[in-house]
């Protein structure tokens, strides 16, 4: 499966719903801090990646290291029935 990337050079389109490609991670944007002079922008490893841990990229590393997977979202799990968990207890 080939992934069509694209270059991520402007901050104010990060959406939580695009996936993005970070040093090989897919990755989901949580949102941001820090200050208007040094921003931190956070994200989190989508599921079954080796990266486990959410890490913060400032704006440098963000344009030279950060690219939107064309055509894949992320959408978030459904919430699943717990009927069954009850019923094993």
């Amino acid at each position: 499966m080939e992934l069509n990337l694209i270059k991520v050079y402007d901050t104010t389109l990060l959406s939580s719903s695009k996936v993005y490609q970070i040093n090989g991670t897919l990755s989901r944007y949580f949102g941001d801090e820090g200050t208007i002079k040094h921003p931190q922008f956070l994200f989190l490893p989508l599921p079954n990646q080796k990266k486990k841990a959410s890490f913060r990229l400032n704006r440098n590393k963000l344009m030279t290291r950060c690219y939107e997977v064309e055509g894949m979202v992320y959408e978030k799990p459904a919430v699943q029935d717990n009927s069954q968990q009850l019923q094993l207890l």
